[in-house]
């Protein structure tokens, strides 16, 4: 048995880029071994921002061909398509043998056994392989026409500790890695992934990603620990930094203490997002003027730390000025400037943004029971942070900064607070707003984005989303979900489109109401399966649904997915199943319901009753429902239709009982369905 390995050695590559390619060529090699019948054990694949390296071991050095015969087309059929498909079998015409089988006489090719070489077909798949590794974005240098993530200067390739001989574009495959040390460029001649393993290390190279990984959050964990801080760090950034890197030195700097007197965003921000480094935090979830940059050489002389720390002193500097600066600056003075800030070409500036958010604090205040003077006071400076030199400086910073200026301005919290928080969730994984002017804002915020784009016609399509619709819907659907929220969107989507208007907007959508929607119907899925719904729950929950309570929706998925592999859901699905079963069997002549004039037996009358109970527990108040209740009762009523099938005979000579009896289980199908839809679930 034999070893695979390919190393791609090329220019720097960025590290969400990095972790693509990674996953993309395990995945596609794993894929093409399977189709070409090679056997194969612990395929692996690992990079470093130069190397992207893949491996498998225990591959045969012969691949067995088995002999057989193939169906070829039917006799009678066009010479040359019998031509045809004894070319595609590498044989003669008159090789081809006639066979009679069920659907008649077709021509058949016999197939000898044989064995091919694994090393022949690994030449032939590689550069397939990675001419199919697709970039988010990539470059092309030189007069080559290869485009790669940055630029490939080799590609080692080795299968039985001999070079796999193939050429990709430009590049023939070697069997050497090359390493660049003090300027110099060295090449080692390879045999094996072990040598080339033990190669790197010896040059302090961790190759494995993930024993990268573990080797900086250990580093990271012993400095907190040393320092009595606590010992959280940044997964995203050191997922990031963990790519950046080959070399790993953890050097911990440091900053004036003055700079603690910022807002702690304006450090995290300086540190993290600009700068890649570890912020430090105490037990009090204070950031210490401490923090740590992980690079790839070493630091004798500390000319790495020092370096650093100006750069941190730079940009702190600037923010501190920007902070003073801005801090003062009266946040409603600033509306008018947001008239110079434009939102969109075709929906106007921040400012017409912001007044329309006015006008519905007023309106949506009345549906959520809030207070509409401090809504109104959130909505109109909302933005006003965006004409300021620290929200310039720091984008990532907008409404957090508002957040901080409100407060030192004398603003109430939970209007500071709003301020802040109105652009929560970020992601599908944020935290969403949980104070009610907080995510009111929020909603409005993110609707009124919604039904903006969609007036002019700038639907997400489905590989395009530039203005995020697709993050902003969810965002609003989860700060509904997760605040236990009933609002009467289709009333909000009505009253922007109203004061979309009112501003000289062209309306270019005229069923805005519609497609949004059915958008967030799509977008609930989304939600639904992050929470690990079955497919199918999900299918039967959106198919039922056509009002705008997303809290219904949502809460009764979850309990019809929590119930349905247990009693109380196997009972309401074999009910419906049962009655479902005949009416599509039977055809009913009407549709208006059963007469309970015509019910001959109790068990008749006894459904019927469950059946009205059972509506008018739908019924009640948002507030009042509890859907485990719910799918109860429809648990319930097999007792009813158990008796009822036993001693009611649906089937009945007489028409008119036969079509009362039909229309009872309709109305018993219909009441489940108004649930989900049962047709939808599997299970029964």
């Amino acid at each position: 048995m034999s070893e695979l390995f390919i190393e791609l050695f090329s220019e720097e590559i960025p590290a969400s880029l990095q972790i693509s390619a990674r996953n993309q060529i395990e995945k596609l090699l794993s894929e093409n071994l399977t189709t070409l019948n090679i056997k194969h054990k612990n395929l692996q694949s690992y990079s470093t921002p130069t190397r992207l390296t893949v491996k498998a071991s225990d591959i045969p050095e012969k691949i067995k061909i088995l002999g057989a015969e193939i169906k070829g087309p039917k006799k009678g059929v066009p010479q040359n398509i019998v031509e045809n498909f004894a070319k595609s079998k590498k044989i003669s015409v008159n090789d081809l043998f006639e066979k009679k089988i069920e659907k008649g006489v077709f021509y058949f090719a016999k197939i000898k056994g044989k064995e091919i070489s694994t090393e022949e077909e690994l030449s032939k798949c590689i550069p397939k392989i990675l001419n199919d590794i697709s970039w988010k974005k990539s470059m092309r240098w030189s007069n080559y026409n290869l485009a790669w993530g940055r630029p490939l200067r080799s590609i080692l390739a080795i299968f039985n500790n001999k070079k796999l001989k193939f050429k990709y574009e430009h590049l023939e495959s070697v069997n050497f890695t090359v390493l660049e040390e003090h300027s110099e460029i060295i090449q080692k001649k390879i045999q094996n992934f072990d040598e080339y393993q033990n190669f790197l290390k010896k040059k302090e190279i961790i190759l494995d990603h993930t024993e990268r990984k573990k080797f900086i959050l250990n580093k990271i964990i012993s400095i907190c620990k040393n320092r009595s801080l606590k010992e959280t760090v940044n997964e995203p950034l050191l997922s990031e930094v963990t790519n950046l890197v080959d070399k790993p030195r953890v050097i911990v700097a440091s900053f004036d203490k003055n700079y603690l007197n910022l807002p702690q965003e304006i450090i995290k921000s300086t540190l993290q997002s600009h700068q890649r480094y570890f912020t430090l935090i105490d037990h009090k979830d204070r950031i210490v003027n401490e923090f740590i940059i992980v690079t790839n050489n070493k630091d004798e002389k500390k000319h790495i730390k020092i370096g650093n720390e100006r750069v941190v002193e730079a940009r702190l500097s600037d923010a501190s000025f920007f902070w003073n600066k801005d801090k003062s600056l009266n946040l409603i003075k600033q509306i008018n400037k947001l008239k110079l800030i434009v939102f969109y070409e075709k929906l106007g500036s921040i400012y017409d943004k912001t007044q329309r958010l006015r006008k519905m604090a007023y309106f949506l205040s009345d549906q959520l029971n809030l207070n509409k003077e401090k809504l109104e006071i959130a909505a109109s400076v909302s933005k006003s942070d965006l004409v300021s030199g620290l929200v310039g400086e720091f984008p990532e910073l907008q409404g957090i900064m508002g957040k901080y200026f409100a407060l030192n301005q004398g603003f109430e919290e939970d209007v500071s607070k709003a301020i802040g928080e109105h652009y929560l969730p970020i992601s599908i994984y944020s935290s969403v707003p949980k104070k009610p002017i907080s995510y009111a804002l929020s909603i409005m915020d993110k609707l009124d984005t919604l039904v903006g784009f969609y007036l002019i016609n700038e639907k997400p399509t489905s590989s395009k989303d530039p203005f995020a619709l697709r993050r902003a819907a969810i965002g609003l659907l989860r700060t509904i979900i997760e605040n236990n929220l009933v609002i009467k969107i289709s009333d909000l989507i009505d009253y922007f489109i109203k004061t979309y208007s009112e501003q000289g907007v062209e309306d270019l959508n005229k069923q805005v109401k519609k497609d949004l929607m059915i958008f967030f119907r799509d977008r609930m899925k989304n939600i639904l399966k992050e929470k690990k719904i079955r497919p199918d729950v999900i299918e039967a929950s959106i198919s039922s649904h056509f009002n705008d309570n997303f809290l219904e929706l949502y809460k009764k998925t979850i309990i019809m997915n929590k119930f349905i592999s247990k009693e109380i859901g196997k009972n309401a699905l074999s009910t419906y199943k049962r009655a479902s079963n005949i009416l599509e069997q039977e055809k009913l002549t009407t549709k208006n319901g059963p007469d309970a004039v015509l019910f001959k037996f109790e068990e008749e009358k006894e459904l019927f009753e469950r059946i009205n109970s059972i509506r008018k527990a739908f019924t009640i108040k948002e507030e009042k429902k509890n859907y485990e209740n719910h799918l109860k009762l429809l648990s319930d009523t097999k007792l009813s239709t158990d008796k009822f099938f036993e001693n009611v005979k649906v089937n009945d000579e007489n028409k008119d009982l036969k079509n009362n009896r039909l229309e009872l289980l309709q109305i018993l199908c219909s009441t489940f369905n108004s649930f989900v839809d049962f047709s939808k679930l599997e299970g029964v």
